[in-house]
């Protein structure tokens, strides 16, 4: 039989410090990152997604970050195309390839068999569901898919639409064939209490303020994002886009902010809580952390 490559992943919900130790790790194994972040794939979506600076990266190759126009939507299955052609290319010259992120599905999609089928637009169905309240949509994809109701964004209407528009493609499949693992993957998973955590997402939240995210945002607008779009992207580009539209006051987009951020790490972990491969660990462990990948690799 084969012998799987070897891999290392790094995920866990968002704020939990993935990047510094993925940098941390690739220098001392020789190692290369891969984004695994949905919207880290666009370019000139940095402060807002808290993407990693060329500072911050310390000499350590990153891919999959800048590689979508922000205009368009990215699909899982093209993510998983362009990330299996990195893994391969680090493999060749001898690297260790590091994914990276908090985007299970794009995991997932890269590292096992699941299937995700391209599902064409449905112009007739999204005309009809965009008259419909984020509410309304969310229900009526609990009565579809309950399975990935637990994990989507459900004040996100772009996705639940769009979610709605596969469910309904490809109805309820009753023997899904076994997922299987692609690589020899090591999962480590980033895990802090739910207190720390929070303090976390809004320490990091005001200083992504401080840097500028609000200019970021009128200058993607200025390129030619519209609000619309901008929207769609969810979490910070959504309430910036209310904010810069005088739908919302900066101190209730800081608040809506920080509470839609904590909703989204607990669906994160709804998500990798299903991967019982996953060593959970606190990200201060590092030296605990590197005792497992050396054992790994060795």
């Amino acid at each position: 039989m084969e012998q799987k490559m070897k891999l290392i992943v790094i995920l866990g919900p968002t704020a939990s410090g993935k990047s510094d130790l993925a940098v941390e790790i690739a220098r001392r194994v020789s190692g290369e990152v891969i984004s695994a972040d949905s919207r880290q794939v666009y370019r000139g979506l940095d402060i807002g997604t808290g993407k990693i600076t060329k500072k911050e990266m310390n000499g350590v190759p990153h891919h999959l970050l800048d590689v979508a126009n922000p205009k368009r939507t990215m699909s899982v299955v093209q993510y998983e195309s362009l990330a299996t052609c990195a893994i391969k290319d680090i493999f060749k010259r001898g690297k260790v390839p590091i994914i990276c992120g908090g985007t299970g599905l794009y995991i997932d999609a890269v590292l096992t068999t699941a299937s995700f089928p391209e599902v064409p637009p449905n112009i007739a169905l999204r005309r009809k569901l965009e008259k419909l309240s984020v509410d309304k949509l969310f229900k009526q994809l609990q009565k579809l898919d309950p399975v990935r109701a637990k994990t989507i964004d459900a004040r996100n209407p772009r996705r639940l639409v769009r979610a709605i528009e596969i469910a309904g493609k490809l109805g309820s499949v009753p023997v899904r064939p076994p997922i299987l693992e692609r690589y020899n993957a090591l999962y480590i998973g980033l895990t802090l209490p739910q207190e720390k955590l929070s303090e976390r997402i809004h320490v990091r939240l005001l200083a992504r303020m401080r840097r500028g995210m609000v200019a970021e945002a009128k200058r993607l607008h200025a390129q030619g994002l519209s609000w619309k779009r901008m929207e769609s992207l969810g979490l910070e580009y959504r309430f910036l886009a209310q904010f810069l539209q005088n739908k919302i006051s900066k101190g209730e987009m800081i608040e809506l902010l920080n509470i839609a951020i904590r909703q989204y790490a607990k669906r994160q972990m709804v998500w990798f809580k299903r991967n019982k491969n996953i060593k959970w660990v606190s990200p201060k462990e590092t030296r605990e952390i590197l005792d497992i990948i050396n054992k790994f690799l060795n």
